[in-house]
């Protein structure tokens, strides 16, 4: 029996799902009967995630940075999978230093894959969904956009970015039913987090110091972010347009 309306028969495309909240994200889909095409740098981490589903599905090795990647995946998913219903924009970076250390080109990177490799999925996925009349986009973006997070300046730049595209193009798109929203997941439980706080006693400092700050004492789990990330994909939340939600345990709140 599925949990939520609409999505049984669908093709999601999930980005960076070959690994901690993507993989949630595609697993979670999945259970609601949905083709789910996991999209990853990563085609090892895509695969172990397209075995852990009983469904339909397939893993595609896309540098989402790359216009001409982007397509061809998207291609390459509708020959194969279907017209796809629900694109979900997780794939991110970051390297995690205090602004004034970094570098033009670590920028250029973190920028490519953060903010450029969400603008060219939309604009590959977007004119079909609109052309057929209709779809949803979910875009993952992260706290760090709404209210700055430390040795994160320019990945915050690019979710702040994000943020705002996907409200701006929302006015633009919502009258031809294709329908954006977007997730800020708060800190989380994934291997980019333990990228990110490093290891041994620095990082485990830094992860009971969020532990403390967090309402619920502990940090996200990719189920917390999928069970989200799933309703808006639904029919459930047809009415749900343009907004940005803080799934954070309480860590921010936004009225």
């Amino acid at each position: 029996m599925s949990g939520f309306r609409g999505l049984e028969g669908k093709t999601a495309v999930v980005t960076g799902a070959g690994s901690g909240l993507g993989r949630g994200m595609a697993l979670r889909l999945a259970e609601e009967g949905v083709k789910v095409a996991v999209l990853d740098i990563n085609v090892a981490g895509a695969q172990a995630t397209i075995e852990m589903i009983s469904g339909a599905g397939m893993a595609v090795e896309t540098d989402i940075s790359s216009y001409a990647a982007c397509e061809a995946a998207i291609d390459l998913v509708e020959a194969q999978l279907g017209n796809v219903d629900v694109l979900v924009n997780n794939a991110g970076w970051d390297k995690a230093m205090p602004f004034i250390d970094t570098d033009p080109e670590l920028w250029r990177k973190i920028v490519d894959i953060n903010l450029y490799g969400p603008l060219n999925m939309h604009h590959v996925c977007v004119p079909r969904m609109m052309q057929r009349g209709g779809g949803k986009v979910i875009n993952i973006a992260s706290d760090a956009g709404r209210v700055g997070s430390s040795g994160e300046a320019v990945y915050s730049a690019c979710k702040g970015g994000v943020i705002a595209f996907s409200k701006t193009l929302s006015r633009e798109v919502a009258r031809k039913g294709v329908i954006i929203n977007t997730v800020c997941p708060g800190p989380s439980d994934t291997p980019l987090f333990s990228d990110f706080a490093g290891v041994g006693e620095a990082g485990e400092k830094l992860r009971a110091a969020l532990e403390r700050s967090i309402p619920l004492r502990r940090l996200g789990t990719a189920q917390d972010i999928a069970g989200v990330v799933t309703f808006l994909a639904s029919d459930e939340a047809d009415f749900i347009v343009g907004q940005t939600l803080s799934v954070s345990g309480g860590l921010s709140m936004h009225g």
